[in-house]
Parts: structure tokens; C-alpha cells; sequence
């Protein structure tokens, strides 16, 4: 009878697991609440449970070590390491102890061990439902220092995740954060200004091996959506030193011993700040797409030989040792031979018609995958969080220019194109555009003031121009955009790029109000000027 893995979640993420898995010639078990969920065909079992039900996991577990020599228990990009640690422990399998994945998935918990342990991190208050008022109250009695940053205690992705600029803002963005807590709590943390990394390790008999690190690219303020993210990392080394050294206390600091680890770390003005370390491989494309690429190291396949008790031999053969203190771990390093990024795809409210040019993005040179998420027929808002973007792009170049503008290019072109009449395309497409920086949502094209006034002063006064039905909308561009060609949207697309695919995709739009088109166009991009025009 073959070794048995259990691998909980069957989504996108979970593929990469499943693919290791039956390389190394395992009999694959996997769970998901979703009987649909995308890769429930790749598993050689499929078992319906819902992934927060540990004692049900468990169950399945000691059942198929019984029968079906089972030998470890998996995740990766998901939010139940705990309980995949739970269920192993039940087993007597190798692995991270259950204490130490609830320490890493429940944030206070991992601030109160980072607190303890000294290790880098923001200053926190812990706001449960229940004593939501009294705590905010005497809080802000004794006069808060904004901007703070406002997170579910137990949740991932950014989901209810902000930041808290003033006062005004404070209550409702405490009660969204406790709206996407399963335990009703949230914490209120100091914000770390400076870039943020995502750094995957491995850590096994007394060792801690980076094996991936990332310059993560977050915008849309006040929320916190990466649009992609970058290997290997440009920060200079004694930086990347001491981020490392901090990950790996506060790894330690977790009890993290046998397994995955991830962190989401901050480069400050007083050096590393740790923002979270999650007991697993990372999602977002990370673990199971970009670092392998850039390195050649299959990781998900040595994450799994350490779970199941064994030595990850392909990682050992081409790690090299790192000459800092790790909190007693032996520590180590796995460098990439190449450069590989991440980009995402994202859209202004609606609903979807149709996707188009994703066959064209594929054979952009340079590009691996192209993921998208949202098809026709799908609901899509502007993303307050990581699981709200429209799709997602992986490319591979020696160099890191050329890897980060052919996932660029393609990201910028896919494009959706929205279903006519929905009110919330409508809403976006008129509300007032905000002066002031910070702004949320922003524009596609965020226009320098002293044009954005010449271009309002432009239309008002022509506000009764129409665009002929066969005229390019290249000819009738505002004489205040012209010095503006070159900036870019959300997908990377430039004004002039915009102008120009238009003008190729929609040729014959029939009679537009100039004002009305132009204002789509700067307020929604490309989907903004095409919602309008057909």
C-alpha cells in the first residue's frame, strides 16, 4: 500500500500541494467544504468537510492512518494550518505543534508572543465585539496617534483589513474588521510606515532556510491590496539580514519548529517590523508559482518530505549558510537563479460581459500562467482586500525588468468588459471625483491638480461637444491631457495606451457626449470609456 497525504483545500492555491504530492508518489486525500472547488478532480479522494471543523478533520486523519497509511497532513494558502497541525498531532505525525499554528493564525495571540519575546512589531489593542464601545471610547479618551491599522484577529487575504486615518473613521472600520472575524475580535496596531516583503521559510531539526523573498507592491489606501510582488528581493543585503533575523525570532517566538513558515514583514525607520508570520507556505502565487520559477526548487514538494518526517534533500544540496543569529536555529538561504513577478488584473463595480485578450496575455514572451478569476456573468467590485482582483499574471525573465514588464504587459491586457444599466457601474463611473490624496476608490488616472482643473474647466466648457459616430477618439483628445500620455491606471496602462485601444476596439460607437466620455475614461479607465460607448 503507497503513503497517503492529506491535503486540506481544494482551490487554486492547494494545487501546487496536490501536483508535489503525486510526484513523490503519494495517494492523495483531500478535503473542502466546496465539492466544486477547482481541484477536486486532481485529488485521487475527494472528502467533503468543511476546513474550520478540526474535529471532523481529525477524525478523517485517524481514520485513513488506520486504514490507508496515512503519513501527513498539509496546507498551504489557506487559513487552517492550525488545524491541519491539530489533526496531524492527533495522528503522532511530524510537524509544527498545534499550540505553536494557533499562536501564528490567531493575531493576538502572535502579538502577545512577539510582545514577550521582544521581537519587532506594532504596539496593539485588542477590541472584542462585546466590549467594542467601552474599549474605543477609553481609547480615544486618551487620545489615539492616527494612522492606526485595523485587522480581524483570525482572518487572511487583507479581508477587513484598513487603515484608520481619523476618528471619523475609526468606528466603522472597526465594526467592518469585527464583521470578518469568526471570533468576533479585531486589533487596532500602530501603522509601520516603509515597503513590505513576504518572506517563505522552512524550518527542520534546529534549521530555518528563506526560501523566497518578495518586494510585495500594496496601494488603494486606506485598504491594503497587493497587486503583485517581485523575486528576488532589490533591498540591499545587511537589510535583508536583519529582516531575516527578525522572522526568525519571531518564528521562534511562536514555537514554530517543523515545518512552513511565512511572514509579512516591514522595512521601518526603525528597522524590521514584523506584520504577521502565518504557519504555512505562502498563497498569492508565491510558494507554489514564483519562487519555484525564479529558483528552479520545487518548495511545496519540500514542505510536504518535512511533513512527512523525511529530509528535504533537494533543498539541502543547494541552501548555503547565513552568518547571523537566528534565535538558535542554524540558519540558511536558497537563492534564485532568476527573477519572476506577480501582477493582478482588477475592475470598477459591475457585472461581467466578457473577458477578452487572455490568449493574448498567455503568448506575451516571458509570461507562465495567466489565472483568471472573474468570467462572464460574475459580480466584480473595485478590491478593498486580496480576494477581490479580477485575475492574476506570473512571468519569468533572467532579469527582473524584463520579468516585471512582461507580466505588466500582460496584466494590463485582459480586459473586462462590463454588462450595460447596472447601477453600481453607474455610481462609480458619477460620483464625484475627490480632490483630496488618499482618496478611495481612486480614479484610474490620477490627474496632477493644477491639470485635473484644466480639464474640468475644458469640458464644462464643452460640455455640449459630441464625439461623431466614426470619429477616433485620438482626434478629440482634451488639449489639458496632453502633456498626460504617459501616466498609467491601476492594470499599468498608459492614457495614451488606453486612447489607442479604444479606438481599436470600438470603432464605430455611435454619437458621444464628450464630456460624459472623457469623464468615464479618467474615472474608469478603459472599462469606463467602453461601458459608455456601447
Amino acid at each position: 500500500m503507497k503513503d497517503s497525504i492529506l491535503i486540506l483545500g481544494a482551490g487554486t492555491m492547494q494545487r501546487p500541494a496536490i501536483l508535489a504530492a503525486r510526484k513523490l508518489g503519494l495517494e492523495i486525500y483531500v478535503v473542502d467544504a466546496n465539492p466544486n472547488a477547482p481541484c477536486v478532480p486532481d485529488a485521487d479522494h475527494f472528502e467533503t468537510i468543511d476546513l474550520k471543523d478540526r474535529e471532523k478533520i481529525a477524525s478523517f486523519a485517524q481514520e485513513l492512518a488506520a486504514q490507508k497509511n496515512l503519513k501527513a497532513v498539509f496546507t498551504a494558502g489557506t487559513d487552517f494550518s492550525a488545524n491541519a497541525a491539530y489533526a496531524a498531532e492527533k495522528c503522532g505525525f511530524a510537524g509544527h505543534s498545534h499550540a505553536a499554528c494557533v499562536n501564528a493564525s490567531d493575531k493576538a495571540l502572535m502579538r502577545q508572543c512577539f510582545k514577550n519575546a521582544r521581537v519587532p512589531s506594532p504596539h496593539f489593542i485588542l477590541i472584542e465585539k462585546k466590549y467594542l464601545r467601552n474599549t474605543l471610547t477609553d481609547q480615544v479618551a486618551a487620545g489615539l496617534k492616527f494612522p492606526y491599522v485595523i485587522k480581524p484577529v483570525d482572518n487572511m487575504g487583507a479581508r477587513g483589513c484598513r487603515m484608520v486615518r481619523n476618528r471619523e473613521e475609526l468606528f466603522l472600520s472597526v465594526d467592518e474588521a469585527l464583521r470578518n472575524s469568526r471570533s468576533g475580535r479585531a486589533l487596532l496596531e500602530e501603522y509601520m510606515e516603509g515597503p513590505e516583503f513576504s518572506i517563505d521559510a522552512l524550518i527542520y531539526d534546529g534549521t530555518f532556510t528563506v526560501t523566497g523573498f518578495a518586494d510585495r507592491h500594496i496601494t488603494f489606501e486606506p485598504y491594503f491590496v497587493e497587486l503583485g510582488h517581485t523575486m528576488p528581493t532589490k533591498i540591499p543585503c545587511q537589510e535583508y539580514l536583519q529582516l531575516v533575523k527578525t522572522f526568525a525570532l519571531g518564528a521562534k517566538s511562536l514555537g514554530l519548529s517543523r515545518g512552513a513558515a511565512k511572514a509579512d514583514i516591514k522595512w521601518t525607520k526603525d528597522g524590521p517590523m514584523i506584520g504577521e508570520i502565518a504557519a504555512r507556505l505562502s498563497g498569492g502565487y508565491m510558494s507554489g508559482w514564483t519562487f519555484p520559477y525564479a529558483s528552479d526548487l520545487n518548495l511545496t514538494e519540500q514542505a510536504i518530505e518535512i511533513a512527512l518526517g523525511r529530509r528535504p534533500l533537494a533543498l539541502e544540496s543547494s541552501r548555503f549558510p547565513l552568518a547571523i543569529d537566528g534565535a538558535g536555529y542554524q540558519m540558511f538561504s536558497y537563492e534564485c537563479s532568476r527573477s519572476s513577478a506577480e501582477r493582478a488584473w482588477i475592475s470598477i463595480p459591475g457585472r461581467v460581459k466578457e473577458v477578452l485578450f487572455l490568449q493574448d496575455a498567455a503568448k506575451i514572451p516571458g509570461v507562465r500562467d495567466v489565472f483568471p478569476r472573474a468570467k462572464a456573468g460574475d459580480a466584480v467590485v473595485f478590491p478593498k482586500n486580496n480576494v477581490e482582483k479580477c485575475g492574476n499574471v506570473v512571468a519569468v525573465a533572467q532579469r527582473r525588468d524584463d520579468a516585471v514588464k512582461a507580466a505588466e504587459n500582460a496584466a494590463k491586457t485582459v480586459t473586462l468588459v462590463l454588462e450595460k444599466g447596472n447601477p453600481l457601474t453607474d455610481s462609480f463611473l458619477e460620483m464625484k471625483r475627490a480632490k483630496e490624496d488618499g482618496h478611495f476608490p481612486p480614479e484610474a488616472f490620477q490627474l496632477p491638480k493644477e491639470v485635473d482643473r484644466a480639464f474640468n474647466f475644458e469640458l464644462d466648457c464643452e460640455s455640449e461637444r459630441k464625439i461623431g459616430q466614426y470619429d477616433l477618439i485620438s482626434s478629440c483628445v482634451p488639449n489639458s491631457l496632453s502633456s498626460c500620455m504617459d501616466i498609467k491606471d491601476w492594470n499599468n496602462l498608459t492614457l495614451l495606451e488606453t486612447i489607442e485601444k479604444f479606438d481599436k476596439m470600438n470603432p464605430n460607437h455611435g454619437e458621444l457626449n464628450y464630456k460624459k466620455f472623457w469623464l468615464a475614461l479618467i474615472r474608469g479607465g478603459i472599462q469606463g470609456a467602453l461601458y459608455v460607448s456601447r
